[in-house]
């Protein structure tokens, strides 16, 4: 997977965090509270932006990529492990968030470029509470391949509840986005 397909996933895994601070300004606007100015009007212009670029990572993570039949040996759901650590952050960022002040953008600018680098450098991409919110969950598999009866172990994403003992077609790449269809 090419850098610019890493970040546009990247980026979706902060829509629900664009989402909502584009729906606190829209408030804030809406009541009175702010007024469209250069910055207002570039920040609504970036969250736009990034929640479609966002969309675009979901897209082009999903297709196109080969897929492979394995037979699950178990599993165990970890989205638990993840979701609430950056939920937690959603709602926090978005709470605080004051617009009109420009230091305030810069920090978020900044928080998102150094969370995006840990998250690429080190393939989070199985972490997107994007996904969650639409239903996807991420487990640990324990699988092998019909090609090779050897014992592997990933992290998929799987929409719905996975159950071991099954098999299913799935997308695995090297990056840590590994995706079951069922």
């Amino acid at each position: 997977m090419n850098i610019f397909k890493k970040i546009l996933l990247y980026l979706s895994a902060f829509a629900p965090l664009y989402f909502l601070l584009l729906t606190k300004i829209v408030i804030e606007l809406i009541n009175k509270n702010l007024h469209i100015n250069t910055l207002n009007t570039i920040m609504l212009s970036l969250l736009c932006t990034l929640i479609g670029l966002g969309t675009l990572g979901v897209f082009f993570a999903f297709s196109g990529a080969k897929t492979t039949k394995i037979n699950i040996i178990s599993c165990k759901n970890i989205t638990e492990k993840h979701f609430l650590g950056y939920f937690s952050l959603f709602v926090l960022f978005a709470l605080t968030f004051e617009i009109q002040y420009v230091a305030m953008a810069v920090v978020f600018v900044m928080i998102l470029i150094m969370v995006g680098v840990v998250y690429i450098k080190n393939n989070l991409f199985y972490i997107n509470p994007l996904l969650n919110i639409v239903g996807f969950s991420f487990y640990q598999v324990e699988y092998n391949t019909s090609s090779s009866q050897k014992t592997e172990q990933a992290i998929f994403i799987s929409f719905g509840k996975l159950k071991p003992n099954k098999n299913c077609k799935a997308t695995i790449t090297s990056y840590n986005f590994n995706i079951l269809k069922k």
